[in-house]
């Protein structure tokens, strides 16, 4: 397994690479899914300006973003590499980033993520992500979801906001959606 630590300055500038492979995944699902719409790989300042990044090996060959969104930790972004998917680097950087959050003391992280592809939401579940109901969202999310929909995300599939209580230890239990 790789090694899972905090990106050096000097790696935010083979990110956006590895961002754009990782997107080509969802090219291959079955029925594929355009990327056209998708945003462009972030640029290694909009890297260096994040709350947290955390990478996976030497060079990274994955990386998961954190951002603060409405006083909680928020997973912005993982991608892995292509030719390093299906390896439980991603799965590892999701809980790597959790225990990080957890350890600064955040009580919950949220995310934004496609319902229905395999290593989007079913794979947060599987680390402890449930959907977290609209009338839960505070403001920030609700301004990520705009822009989501805005850049046309929505019309490739259905979008789900998701959360998971750090609470517990290892980011498992489920939170209560009131």
């Amino acid at each position: 397994m790789f090694e899972i630590r905090p990106a050096a300055l000097s790696e935010f500038a083979l990110l956006p690479a590895i961002e754009a492979e990782a997107d080509t995944a969802f090219e291959r699902l079955d029925p594929p899914l355009s990327t056209a719409n998708f945003p462009a790989p972030a640029e290694a300042a909009e890297y260096a300006g994040a709350f947290h990044i955390m990478v996976a090996g030497r060079p990274p060959a994955g990386f998961v973003r954190l951002e603060l969104v409405d006083g909680q930790a928020h997973l912005e972004q993982l991608a892995v590499s292509g030719v390093y998917s299906r390896q439980g680097i991603g799965r590892a950087l999701i809980r790597a980033a959790q225990a990080w959050a957890r350890e600064a003391g955040f009580g919950a992280m949220t995310l934004s993520t496609f319902a229905h592809v395999p290593f989007n939401a079913p794979l947060y579940a599987s680390c402890g992500f449930v959907e977290l109901p609209q009338h839960a969202w505070g403001p920030q999310l609700q301004d990520i979801r705009r822009r989501e929909q805005a850049a046309g995300l929505d019309e490739l599939g259905p979008r789900v906001v998701m959360v998971a209580d750090l609470t517990a230890g290892d980011g498992r239990r489920q939170p209560t959606a009131e």
